[in-house]
């Protein structure tokens, strides 16, 4: 459950920290408190989206922290972030937003982004908000309650599957259809370009061996000049001895003496190597001056090859090899696209097994919900009549459809408000108390199959009044048995109802406006019912009705 909840520079909270009870925990206050704020403050510390606006006036960032008890190491948006609560099952939720947009999030003081922040906090609190009520209106929402209600989520997956194997084949049959011009045209480009990659005569790693090729015929001169220098002092002339020569003239010399002492055996060996070392290279640079061939028409032909490569790769890629690869795909449309008939008929096959495939896969799909849809239909009806509508009732209706990614069913929840009506869907018939009632009974229904420890309802008393409030208060009530329960309201029953009561309160210090929540006790519960009951005047009269709606209230708690 939540324990603490910590607000710094939240729109008009400057700080506050909010300790949260077990049990039923309500707020109050006067219209434009910030009450909304504690809401929005809770949305943001798990990973609802915010925005600068967010922060305090001339503050430079905004801090919210939630620190949650007995929280399950077991989650799975825990495990898949490597994230374990405490030992006692604390964990603390953290997120600093800074005037420049970045956002500083930490479970138990490791960092996570926002995303991975609202996968952790989604299974930690549900905020029931104030037009939610709405999405009932919204008939492609019933569909989803459904399959939440009914865990349907492997059912699904494998229609889901099926069903993209349907589209994958109907996607690679629609490619390979065209009319007969559009494919004479395909054809005749493909065509083209495959005679003229083919003519190129490309290989790989050509490219590379050209330019080298290039550069050497380009310094043809130079390059046989060099050789011709290089030759002429190592080997010699007609009017000069060599290098080598030379070499072989010392290594003569020293011969002699070189068995006089070990120094000049030494000496004469080094000499003997190096004039050795010398004749090889000698030899090496008479081959390459030998097998150099410049020809001006070699040097043409090479430019040309170059200018030809340049062309092609403009065309059909930035390298040899992509061009390469650009063939073989050319070649393999081609050839679909001649071979399209028969690959047509050979897909039209696999389709219509994988059209067999999805329907089954629909068929079991909706055999699982149409099973939920009877119980969730009873759960509600039951939740209905605690809330004081036991002339309601609501059927799920299913009809069928073509198949799509969320199924072969059109799934409706339906409504008759009065006894004798027909059914009728919801948005033609259901006034705003009825769909807030209606909402709480499927929050409830949905709330008891999830690991949710903490319901959080902003306003949930929209449109209700009298009868109605005092109903949902106690449906409430009974719900914070088995969770624990946060609850905006304008309404004294649900106030009343609470086993803890806060009052969000506006006020003014040096010249700027502030929030603060305060923990009401007993004696100050009464004067907040007696306000939400009667306005700014506060009476006897309406001080004593309060008492009394308190007693009421804690005999009912006491009593469930």
């Amino acid at each position: 459950m939540l324990e603490v909840l910590h607000i710094e520079n939240i729109a008009v909270i400057e700080e506050a920290d909010i300790q949260f009870r077990p049990g039923f925990n309500a707020l109050t206050g006067e219209t434009g408190a910030g009450k909304s704020i504690v809401i929005d403050a809770m949305g943001a510390v798990l990973g609802g989206r915010t925005s600068r606006e967010l922060i305090r006036t001339g503050a430079n960032k905004a801090f919210v922290s939630a620190s949650f008890s007995g929280v399950s190491p077991n989650l799975p948006g825990l495990v898949e972030n490597g994230i374990a609560p405490e030992e006692d099952g604390m964990l603390l939720l953290q997120r600093e937003i800074g005037a420049d947009g970045k956002n500083l999030c930490r479970a138990n003081g490791r960092p996570i982004t926002v995303a991975q922040l609202r996968r952790i906090g989604g299974e930690l609190l549900n905020i029931h908000g104030q037009h939610d009520g709405q999405q009932l209106l919204d008939e492609e929402q019933h569909g989803v309650y459904l399959d939440r209600f009914g865990k349907t989520e492997t059912v699904l997956a494998a229609y889901q599957a099926e069903y993209r194997a349907v589209e994958a084949l109907r996607s690679q049959m629609r490619s390979l259809r065209m009319d007969e011009a559009e494919k004479a045209r395909r054809v005749d480009s493909l065509r083209f370009q495959i005679d003229e990659l083919e003519r190129a005569e490309l290989a790989p790693g050509e490219e590379e061996e050209l330019n080298a090729r290039r550069s050497l015929l380009r310094n043809g001169e130079k390059y046989l000049s060099a050789l011709s220098g290089a030759d002429y002092c190592l080997s010699g002339g007609d009017d000069s001895a060599g290098a080598v020569n030379q070499l072989r003239d010392a290594e003569e010399a020293l011969s002699p003496i070189r068995t006089l002492s070990d120094d000049l055996g030494e000496l004469y060996k080094r000499l003997e190597e190096l004039r050795c070392e010398v004749y090889d290279l000698a030899e090496i640079i008479r081959d390459k001056r030998t097998e150099f061939d410049f020809s001006p028409a070699e040097l043409d032909a090479v430019e040309s090859r170059a200018d030809q490569l340049y062309r092609l790769k403009k065309k059909y890629g930035a390298t040899v090899e992509e061009c390469l690869a650009y063939l073989n795909r050319c070649r393999a449309e081609l050839d679909a696209i001649e071979t399209a008939d028969d690959t047509l008929l050979r897909l039209e096959q696999k389709l219509k097994k994988a059209e067999k495939a999805t329907l089954a896969a629909g068929a079991a799909l909706t055999k699982a919900r149409r099973e939920a849809a009877k119980i969730l239909e009873t759960r509600i009806q039951s939740e209905l009549r605690e809330l004081d509508m036991g002339k309601v009732r609501l059927s799920i209706v299913f009809a069928e459809k073509e198949p799509a990614a969320d199924g072969c069913d059109v799934i409706r929840f339906l409504m008759s408000a009065n006894a004798g009506e027909d059914l009728r869907p919801i948005a033609k018939i259901a006034s705003g108390g009825e769909l807030a009632r209606i909402m709480l009974a499927l929050k409830n229904v949905l709330a008891e199959q999830e690991a949710i420890g903490t319901l959080v309802f902003d306003e949930v008393d929209t449109g209700v009044s009298g009868r109605a409030a005092q109903k949902v208060a106690e449906k409430l009530a009974q719900v914070s048995r088995r969770k624990q329960v946060l609850c905006v309201t304008h309404l004294p029953q649900l106030a009343a109802m609470a086993d803890t009561h806060f009052s969000v309160e506006k006020g003014e210090r040096k010249g700027r406006t502030y929030t603060e929540v305060v923990l009401l006790d007993r004696e100050q519960r009464k004067t907040e019912l007696a306000r939400i009951t009667g306005g700014t005047k506060v009476t006897e009269t309406l001080l004593e009705s309060a008492g009394e709606l308190l007693d009421g209230a804690e005999a009912y708690r006491r009593g469930l």
